[in-house]
């Protein structure tokens, strides 16, 4: 019984360190994705599966290194405003850290060769290298958002990082190993649910930044300043939709392709949130209020294309 409890109380622990609230997110690129493939005629839900399974565990790391890295630097201390991490607890130990991350490297690489090989089989050897290539990239910036001396999360690139990772990187991916077709115009969904996903960064950069700046983690919160900050989150969260919009113009079958403006009260309601917040700590249920309001954005963005062929 006694060993029962501890190992649901380590199971609790790591759980937690998963912060499995961020995964709704980076679901969206996959889902958003193949959803433009689907109206292109293509679809492979075993592909649909890997990739969503490598990006479970890419996410994972990420949070581990981002926990490992926020820590070591002394960032994750009493003053930070969000939700107390793993390492800052001291529910895990830094070894036991640095050994998740060892082995949730070793999980993203299964699952993305798999992919690869999977859906690569007859593209050629140089389409499978590439997007070898794009699987260290993706695990090389998962890793070093927080960690090491020139970490690009301590110098406002962050948002550049999401942006290419969470936008081009992971829908036109997708779409491009179920279609093996590279569209032009793919780039606008993409870099809908890329400029989504820095939104949220910047509401937590925003709900951070004093303790951020404190630490020398200079974000683009930091460099801007929190006022400026409110601005460029309300042209984030418009711009967004706006791109999802055109696609669909440019892409009409029916008009079930346009579902995904339900979350537009959502969406709306968070920019009056943001810019009428004088606390900081105000904006940390919004956050995964936005990454919910992306996951619903793909998953409707998905039916509207299935229900127009």
């Amino acid at each position: 019984m006694a060993l029962r409890i501890v190992f649901l109380l380590l199971m609790k622990n790591w759980i937690k360190a998963f912060r499995l609230r961020t995964l709704p997110l980076s679901f969206s690129t996959i889902i958003t994705g193949s959803g433009c493939a689907l109206l292109s005629g293509h679809w492979n839900t075993f592909i649909f599966i890997l990739a969503l399974t490598t990006t479970l565990f890419l996410q994972i790391l990420s949070n581990l290194a981002n926990d490992y890295g926020d820590f070591v630097k002394g960032t994750d201390n009493a003053q930070r405003v969000g939700p107390e991490r793993a390492l800052q607890s001291g529910s895990i130990s830094q070894q036991q850290m640095f050994r998740a991350i060892l082995l949730f490297i070793v999980f993203s690489l299964i699952s993305g060769l798999s992919l690869i090989y999977i859906a690569t089989q007859t593209y050629g050897w140089r389409m499978a290298l590439f997007f070898l290539i794009l699987g260290i990239a993706s695990i090389a910036a998962a890793l070093f958002y927080t960690i090491g001396k020139r970490a690009y999360g301590y110098s406002g690139l962050g948002d550049l990082f999401v942006f290419l990772f969470f936008g081009w990187v992971g829908v036109a991916g997708s779409h491009f190993l179920m279609t093996a077709e590279l569209q032009f115009d793919i780039f606008l969904p993409a870099s809908g649910i890329g400029l989504l996903s820095v939104a949220v960064l910047n509401m937590n950069n925003m709900r951070d930044h004093v303790n951020d700046k404190a630490s020398g983690k200079n974000t683009l919160v930091v460099k801007m300043g929190f006022d400026a900050a409110k601005w460029y989150h309300i042209q984030l969260m418009v711009l967004a939709p706006s791109l999802f919009i055109t696609w669909t113009s440019l892409r009409f079958e029916s008009w079930f392709q346009f579902l995904f403006l339900l979350v537009s009260p959502l969406f709306i309601k968070n920019i009056f949130t943001v810019f009428s917040c004088k606390e900081p700590k105000q904006l940390d249920p919004e956050l995964k209020r936005i990454a919910i309001g992306t996951f619903l954005l793909s998953l409707l963005f998905l039916t509207g294309q299935l229900l127009s062929l």
